[in-house]
């Protein structure tokens, strides 16, 4: 009786033939580099995906081959999406924003044999090409005609890839645990560290996120991936939507909220990027006095997302706000804030204190919460402890590594600090490694940063410990004030004491025209002590 069922390997480019098949005429609405729209639909992304895989077949690209790729959100780089594990190739995400060393140091750890780059991205690579010996030919996304003078080795132009390629071409068969992609973390310590995904992670992931307490995202949906798709596996939305047969606005490299607006515009009904993107775009809808037209649900995820920009964009805007958490080494999701029926029959107030939280896990993914013995904690919704993960999509061991990065029990140790309450919701308190320790306790850095940012003079905040004398450390705030803002200290800390506990009230607060980030454009803690330990910087009560 066992195994009486077909054999259909899970791999990704079973999503963009369903797509193809399935819903052949979605748009797909893209802007290129130059600003240019231009529209398409899943039937010719398959067809290109197909010409690629078939000229990297010709060009010699082998099955387990690593293929590079650096490129904003564009219709080009969905066809590369899937025209290189297509190919049986495995795509690496490169993300621009990362140190010369941290690029040169990833593509040979990955053993690169090639690059895709997005045209206005050639010099990025132009400058640390001669330290990456193992790539031996170059792919730019553009046009014949408008191909950059490079000193790039064999370059080629993408639209001369596609005329060599052949659209009947037979995507590479494989097993379903093959590698399919792989990202590379932003540690702050260390070198990058590989994640591998597998053809079966990712389409198990896929299925996942589109379920309808995760995105409940449909063929009746237009999703804007706002976060690149180089960052975190792209939060998968590149697999996700095509599975489903949503239609995908991509944005392109431009970043700025005028433009974001713009594509949004274009009947956008969810959305997905780190909060400080939507910070911005919050500024620029008031001050401009823009409405949002289509837009149903934004997906913030990337670092916490602050109370007000959640009533901003639910009261202001009627856009519903889907708080979530995940790591590039979960694929990445790992929980999304959407209503259970506990919370749904709660008040309005009460319903905003539980979007605070990252949400709940899907079906796939397991987490616990354990003290410093390791030892499981209560989910009482207060009690803090180091957080843990398990799952289908969940890392096992990074790439070269000898030693798995999980337990014995295949518990894969994320490095925040959390709390779960009764109904599985969770919330990220702390990094392990950023968590202020006054007098024995945790004050959490990211409960005073989104107390701060909810200040109206306040555009920017991150919360650090400092030492003292008595109690080990105590917080500080470091505050980028709004244009035009010369914000109060005392201002600033009466508005964050009361929304916490007396004894968690930061003592002090440092003025600074930015706040550092990683490439990834999450608070960079380490760059930022630097930054206070340059200014000399000692708590009031060392004087």
């Amino acid at each position: 009786m066992d195994n009486l069922m077909q054999d259909f390997p899970l791999r990704v480019t079973n999503i963009i033939d369903h797509a193809a098949k399935y819903h052949p005429n979605r748009k797909i609405i893209s802007k290129d580099t130059s600003g240019k729209i231009i529209e398409t639909n899943y039937n010719q992304i398959r067809k290109n995906s197909l010409k690629v895989s078939s000229a990297l077949n010709d060009m010699g690209i082998k099955k387990g081959d690593v293929i590079g790729v650096m490129a904003w959100n564009n219709h080009r780089h969905l066809e590369v999406w899937y025209g290189i594990p297509g190919a049986g190739a495995i795509n690496h995400n490169l993300n621009p924003r990362l140190f010369s060393e941290q690029l040169i140091y990833i593509i040979n750890h990955a053993e690169d044999k090639m690059l895709i780059i997005d045209s206005d991205l050639v010099p990025v690579i132009e400058k640390i090409i001669d330290q990456c010996p193992l790539v031996k030919a170059c792919v730019i996304l553009c046009d014949e005609n408008v191909l950059p003078e490079n000193n790039l080795p064999n370059a080629i132009s993408y639209e001369k890839l596609l005329s060599t390629g052949n659209e009947n071409f037979s995507w590479i068969k494989g097993e379903e645990t093959d590698a399919c992609g792989i990202c590379y973390t932003s540690g702050t310590t260390g070198n990058p560290k590989g994640v591998v995904y597998t053809h079966r992670s990712n389409t198990l992931h896929a299925l996942t996120q589109a379920a309808p307490d995760m995105l409940n995202l449909s063929s009746q949906d237009s999703i804007m991936p706002v976060v690149p798709l180089f960052h975190a596996n792209g939060w998968s939305i590149a697999y996700t939507a095509p599975l489903v047969g949503a239609s995908i606005i991509f944005p392109g490299g431009d970043m700025s909220p005028k433009s974001l607006y713009e594509m949004l515009e274009k009947g956008v009904t969810i959305t997905a990027a780190v909060p400080t993107v939507w910070l911005l775009l919050l500024s620029f809808l008031e001050n401009e006095k823009r409405t949002l037209s289509s837009l149903k649900r934004v997906v913030i995820g990337g670092s916490s997302c602050p109370r007000s920009v959640i009533e901003d964009f639910q009261n202001k805007y009627g856009v519903r706000v889907l708080h979530a958490w995940g790591m590039t080494e979960l694929s990445p999701l790992g929980t999304i804030c959407s209503f259970k029926p506990e919370v749904e029959r709660l008040d309005d107030k009460e319903k905003l204190n539980v979007q605070e939280t990252t949400g709940h896990p899907p079906f796939g993914v397991d987490l616990k919460i354990t003290d410093d013995n390791q030892t499981e904690i209560a989910w009482d919704g207060e009690t803090q402890g180091d957080l843990w993960c398990k799952g289908v999509a969940v890392v096992k061991r990074y790439l070269k590594m000898e030693e798995d990065a999980v337990d014995d029990e295949s518990w894969f140790n994320t490095g925040d600090v959390a709390t779960i309450d009764s109904n599985g919701y969770m919330r990220i308190t702390d990094r392990s490694k950023d968590v202020i320790k006054s007098g024995g306790e945790w004050i959490s850095s990211i409960d005073l940063e989104n107390a701060a940012v909810g200040h109206p003079d306040v555009a920017e905040a991150a919360a650090v410990g400092v030492p003292h004398p008595k109690w080990d450390e105590r917080p500080i705030l470091v505050i980028v004030t709004k244009d035009g803002k010369e914000a109060d200290k005392n201002s600033i800390i009466d508005h964050v004491a009361n929304k916490i506990a007396k004894w968690q009230k930061p003592d002090d607060v440092l003025f600074v025209p930015e706040i550092p980030h990683t490439a990834t454009g999450k608070i960079s803690k380490l760059e930022l002590r630097k930054v206070i330990s340059e200014l000399n910087y000692k708590h009031p009560d060392t004087h």
